[in-house]
């Protein structure tokens, strides 16, 4: 009745069931079962630009479009979630430096370029702020903190961690917002000490520190807005865990041409030597 209402032979029905799958069709298969892996190693997070590299790294060539088709196919993507958030406090009467850095996000080595900011994660027990210090040079991870308020005793715990790690020179510059916790008193005595030059965003433009908001929106999509956090310390758990297990030694960044941000570095201190 089938072949009927398709108007097709029963013969040709049966040969078309039981032809073996194209060439193409098997290296589909094989290809599908590859990304499928990598995708679930690397925490559903990439889509088809990181994966094609990762696939090429393994040696496997094929084109990206093939790639971006099969996950299709497949249904691997992650979509981020809409989350609010309170707004950044800014003192009128504090003293803010001029914007040094000018957008200028490329450094030329280590410890050169240093920009900084804050977010909030909420919780069911109310906000967990963070509060994050990137090196321009590789995009990592170089100091952080946690804490329930979002103050220049949090931003300076950060900014202890980085200097403690990373032992900067006096030819660092350190950019941020023109939030209440970086323009206090107390936050910029700590970058006086250390020696560091401050720049600072012009007012309500998001666009001088892009790099940061760059990186909190993919902390935002890849870790922060996946789950629903009951607690504190489960958000500061899978924070601490994306940052130095995932995101410095693993995650590819297309700003280092899929590399990570470990990778690159060690990369380029093989060079210098």
């Amino acid at each position: 009745m089938l072949c009927k209402t398709l108007e097709v032979s029963e013969s040709g029905y049966y040969a078309w069931k039981n032809r073996e799958p194209s060439q193409h069709c098997r290296e589909d298969a094989r290809l599908a079962a590859e990304i499928q892996q990598l995708f679930l190693e690397h925490r559903k997070l990439y889509g088809s630009p990181r994966i094609h590299m990762l696939l090429k790294e393994r040696g496997i060539s094929t084109a990206r479009k093939r790639v971006a088709r099969l996950m299709r196919e497949l249904g691997l993507s992650a979509l981020p979630k809409r989350s609010r958030k309170p707004t950044t406090k800014s003192d009128p009467h504090a003293r803010f430096a001029p914007n040094l850095l000018q957008r200028e996000f490329h450094a030329d080595a280590p410890n050169t370029k240093w920009v900084s900011d804050t977010k909030a994660v909420e919780t069911a027990e109310g906000w967990l702020y963070l509060v994050v210090i990137l090196d321009l040079f590789s995009r990592m991870v170089v100091g952080w903190a946690m804490g329930t308020s979002e103050d220049s005793e949090l931003t300076e715990l950060a900014l202890r961690m980085a200097v403690a790690h990373r032992h900067p020179g006096s030819d660092l510059l350190h950019h941020s917002d023109r939030g209440t916790e970086f323009t206090s008193e107390r936050y910029q005595a700590a970058l006086r000490e250390e020696g560091i030059e401050v720049s600072m965003s012009r007012t309500a433009n998001c666009w001088d520190n892009a790099a940061m908001e760059s990186f909190f929106a993919t902390l935002t999509k890849e870790c922060t807005n996946r789950i629903r956090f009951q607690t504190r310390q489960q958000a500061r758990t899978a924070i601490f865990e994306y940052l130095e297990c995932f995101y410095n030694p693993i995650r590819l960044h297309s700003t280092l041409q899929y590399v990570s941000p470990l990778a690159f570095e060690h990369t380029s201190e093989n060079k210098m030597r």
